[in-house]
């Protein structure tokens, strides 16, 4: 518990927009060097490109910040528990997509979403409040929160696909591999009992409501 403690708080933000950003790095600099050094983010074309990626990468960004807070808080309940080692492995895949999309954001000067401290506070609660009804809660909040993600990541693969594929092939590289980590993570939750939990379709459909909200508040906002 103090370690899930101690990592919950290394997590906790304090400042939005620059400070925001180099204190995540500060979190998950031990894992930032393992990621690949893509070279995603052709210079725009024109403005309406460059706002076209800003919210892109901005709603990824909140998206895989508030999937570290959730596992945060999963660990903060299960950490010591036999569901333990498997919440972390997947929280490490997540933080080294967040490290990833903390690096972009910093190199092409993208404003993150106004709404990262609330981001921190649900998603945490969400993880922990679900983590409270046993492994199979938690599980159930993967598969409904790595589906919504995936079926996100989706929709952008098949708009830059639409729009230049040769021109984005470093991000549209990067977006599969991630959305692949996450359907990962969502058949992971349906291995491990996901649907035994009672009510489950309800919580899933409910967690899925939120999620699309938060996606689409963070890309504005």
């Amino acid at each position: 518990m103090h370690r899930a403690a101690h990592t919950a708080l290394c997590d906790w933000p304090q400042f939005v927009r620059p400070a925001m950003i180099r204190q995540s790095l500060r979190c998950t600099g031990s894992l930032q060097t393992s990621s690949r050094a893509y070279s995603v983010i052709p210079p725009p074309r024109d403005r309406e490109e460059e706002e076209m990626m800003h919210r892109m990468l901005r709603v990824d960004h909140a998206g895989e910040y508030g999937a570290n807070r959730i596992y945060a808080g999963q660990m903060a309940v299960l950490g010591r528990s036999r569901t333990g080692p498997l919440i972390q492995q997947m929280w490490d895949q997540e933080k080294k997509h967040l490290a990833k999309f903390n690096e972009i954001l910093a190199e092409n000067r993208v404003r993150p979403t106004a709404l990262l401290p609330l981001w921190n506070l649900a998603g945490f609660a969400l993880g922990a409040s679900t983590a409270l009804l046993g492994k199979e809660g938690a599980m159930a909040c993967t598969v409904a929160v790595e589906e919504s993600i995936s079926e996100h990541y989706n929709s952008q693969i098949r708009a830059l696909m639409e729009s230049d594929p040769e021109r984005y092939t470093e991000l549209l590289q990067m977006i599969k591999e991630f959305r692949d980590d996450e359907m990962d993570h969502h058949d992971t939750g349906l291995e491990h009992d996901a649907e035994s939990l009672p009510g489950y379709w309800l919580l899933k459909n409910a967690i899925q409501l939120g999620c699309k909200a938060a996606i689409y508040v963070s890309q504005r906002v």
